[in-house]
């Protein structure tokens, strides 16, 4: 008999176990001194708390706060407006990947571009890419790059290709952006229209897919720096739940380290291809500025100078609008992203804001926190 797919996960959502470890949490929190509010920044771990029901599980002194790890709930308006800009341009196909495609932006969704006539075109593969521009060679493909460093090293193979290839209609708009430093915002902001400093947040579950390429490596400084401890988790229930377990521990055992629950997918060092790859096309960008977190020092990426006759910022910079904006005053994505407020204390939730008409970020994307609460608020 073959291995089948479900034998892959079966094991990581074995009720039974999900249970044990429950079990052993509710036993060790009651060595605890005060309650442990733990940030998973990943939206894939926000989806898989709330879709198994985990807070259910929970002793009431272990708290989920939701954080900033979806891509698609990051991006600020402007950055979605140059996307609606140059999706309109004559003899341009603009290509991108995920929920970005439904994401509201001051002129509307790359979704409104398209029934206005641009041609906008989602990809599972930014390789697709060549595909489009070698059937089109009259048009300029644009791709439209978003993630974190779980999707930057597939645009840096991309940009490698297109260079080896001599491929001259596709152009790269970079809106890839880095975790550390969205973790130290959220610490420590720098920013003077944002209060971090009241943060919440005493420990970290780390994002799994970006601990693969870049390595558990890059979250070192948080416990020796912040004194906040970081356990690096599958996406799973059971990965889950044993990264918390493995938090809890080290608070009872008066630790504060770097750990890696997600063994079989994430090492130290990370996949060093990838990172040398990223090197080699990107560079830092001073300020980047997240929806609902500010401007955060050196937390985008940028193609690098002597890449720029592929950069589609360069090559139409004379279009694209430079203004700053804000979200509906009513949302508090903000505050949700930064671990302050829960999506059910948003007075639009569930009502003028819901899947199917999203005013904020978080409501737009699967994978933010206000789409999973109302998906699975029935299991709160």
């Amino acid at each position: 008999m073959g291995l089948e797919l479900k034998n892959l996960y079966d094991n990581f959502r074995d009720a039974d176990t999900i249970k044990a470890y429950a079990k052993l949490i509710a036993k060790d929190v009651e060595k605890l001194k005060k309650p442990i509010n733990i940030m998973e920044v990943c939206g894939g771990h926000t989806h898989t708390i709330m879709k198994f029901g985990l807070p259910q599980l929970m002793p009431k002194n272990i708290n989920f706060i939701h954080g900033p790890g979806c891509p698609v709930c990051v991006m600020p308006k402007e950055r979605i407006d140059h996307a609606y800009v140059l999706s309109m341009q004559e003899n341009v196909i603009l290509v991108t990947l995920g929920d970005i495609i439904k994401i509201p932006g001051s002129n509307g969704s790359l979704q409104d571009a398209r029934s206005k006539g641009a041609d906008v075109r989602f990809v599972y593969s930014p390789m697709e890419c060549i595909r489009i521009a070698e059937k089109r060679p009259e048009k300029k493909i644009i791709f439209f790059a978003i993630g974190f460093e779980t999707t930057t090293p597939m645009t840096a193979v991309l940009l490698n290709q297109v260079i080896k290839k001599g491929i001259k209609n596709i152009l790269f708009h970079i809106n890839h952006v880095t975790v550390p430093e969205v973790m130290k915002e959220l610490i420590d902001s720098r920013d003077v229209h944002i209060d971090s400093y009241n943060n919440k947040i005493d420990a970290f579950l780390g994002p799994s897919h970006v601990s693969v390429i870049s390595g558990a490596k890059i979250y070192e400084e948080f416990p020796l720096r912040y004194n906040r401890p970081v356990v690096v988790s599958g996406f799973e229930p059971v990965d889950v739940m044993q990264g918390i377990s493995m938090i809890v521990k080290q608070f009872i055992e008066n630790r504060c380290e770097l750990e890696i629950q997600y063994k079989r997918a994430v090492t130290y060092e990370g996949n060093q291809n990838s990172q040398k790859l990223m090197e080699k096309y990107f560079d830092k960008v001073n300020l980047f500025r997240w929806r609902g977190l500010g401007t955060i020092p050196e937390s985008g990426l940028k193609l690098k100078d002597k890449f720029s006759s592929y950069d589609a910022e360069v090559v139409y910079k004379d279009i694209l609008p430079i203004a700053q904006i804000e979200d509906h005053k009513l949302c508090i994505c903000g505050d949700i992203l930064r671990g302050m407020a829960k999506p059910t204390e948003c007075t639009i939730f569930g009502t003028a804001c819901k899947p199917t008409s999203p005013i904020g970020s978080c409501m737009v994307s699967s994978e933010g926190a206000c789409a999973a609460y109302f998906k699975y608020g029935n299991l709160i």
